[in-house]
């Protein structure tokens, strides 16, 4: 066992796995109307190949928690069967997924049978205008009978991941908890990040973790958690005396990555120790040249070595990745 370590001392535990760069919504902070060139088929990885590295990261690099993102990994045919066989490695890792449920509905139930541990939503506002503003597209119901779904499927604790957006959804946040606490789910608000396919991200736009905090404090109580954050992104705090929680994800203003410790595989097959490294390293090349296990957690460990002290973006010459979140896997 060789553990996934950088030079900083931090060993990746938590793998996130891109299943495509194709999504079904077309979020006004992710993607432009008309959506991007997408990923040709032969140069992503296939189940066999997913599973396979997947494999490698649990069996021999210390991975013990997978999520499944994308683009949207619902779109993925074979992601029910990539679940169970992750779930069948070895020791078994936890496995989640981080979708935006549109046809979560028809699928919540066949996921959890198969091993999926947990589940992630993403949903930005309740207000149907809205949502349709953000994603461009009249779905709201849809994701709704998702979350309904995958309730009654078990898949708990169901967490809800919120982007609030200046001059659109900022005056939310007070809504979406209340709509969170009513249905027994977890609601996290994640600070927009510099991850946009038009590069038109902007500090000043952002609203932060300050200012979300303040509106939630205008409506309840918030007490920090007990409990110790390690390695989680999110910043929990008790609402109204417990036994609910509300968490925040200040990437940009309040980041973390000194206990970071995730590590991304794209859907054609490159290892990103960071979210907004700049460089990848290429597994795909290798593995369908014939490496041998040995050679490919060879190239992956030397690929984590590399990671950054921090994300940087504070600093004046940040660049953003290349590739958006939508093809990165969050």
């Amino acid at each position: 066992m060789q553990p996934l370590a950088d030079r900083h001392g931090r060993i990746a535990t938590d793998l996130r796995v891109s299943l495509t760069d194709r999504c079904n919504l077309r979020c006004s902070y992710c993607m432009p109307a008309e959506g991007l060139n997408w990923l040709p088929h032969e140069e992503a990885l296939t189940d066999d190949e997913v599973v396979r590295l997947i494999g490698i990261g649990v069996e021999r690099l210390g991975i013990r928690e997978v999520r499944f993102t994308g683009g949207e990994p619902l779109l993925r045919r074979g992601l029910v069967d990539v679940v169970r066989r992750t779930k069948a490695l070895v020791p078994a890792p936890e496995v989640s997924l981080t979708t935006n449920a549109l046809g979560l509905a028809r699928t919540a139930e066949a996921l959890a049978a198969a091993g999926l541990d947990r589940i992630n939503v993403s949903l930005d506002s309740v207000r149907a205008a809205d949502f349709a503003t953000l994603t461009r597209r009249d779905r709201l119901p849809d994701v709704i009978a998702g979350l309904e779904a995958a309730v009654a499927a078990g898949l708990a604790p169901v967490k809800v991941n919120a982007v609030l957006v200046r001059g659109v959804n900022d005056d939310q946040a007070v809504e979406l908890l209340r709509w969170c606490l009513d249905r027994g789910l977890h609601l996290r608000f994640i600070e927009q990040m510099p991850l946009d396919a038009q590069h038109a991200w902007q500090r000043s736009e952002m609203v932060t973790a300050e200012e979300i905090l303040l509106s939630l404090e205008s409506a309840f109580v918030l007490k920090p958690t007990s409990e110790s954050r390690g390695s989680a992104p999110a910043e929990e705090f008790v609402v109204d005396g417990g036994p609910m929680t509300v968490g925040v994800i200040a990437s940009v203003t309040r980041p973390f990555c000194g206990d970071c410790d995730r590590v991304r595989l794209t859907a054609d097959g490159q290892v990103v120790n960071c979210l907004f490294a700049r460089e990848e390293s290429d597994l795909r090349t290798p593995l369908r040249a014939g490496a041998g296990d040995d050679e490919l957690a060879d190239l992956w460990v030397a690929a984590m070595a590399a990671k950054r002290a921090g994300h940087g973006i504070d600093d004046p010459t940040f660049l953003q990745p290349t590739r958006p979140m939508s093809a990165i896997g969050g």
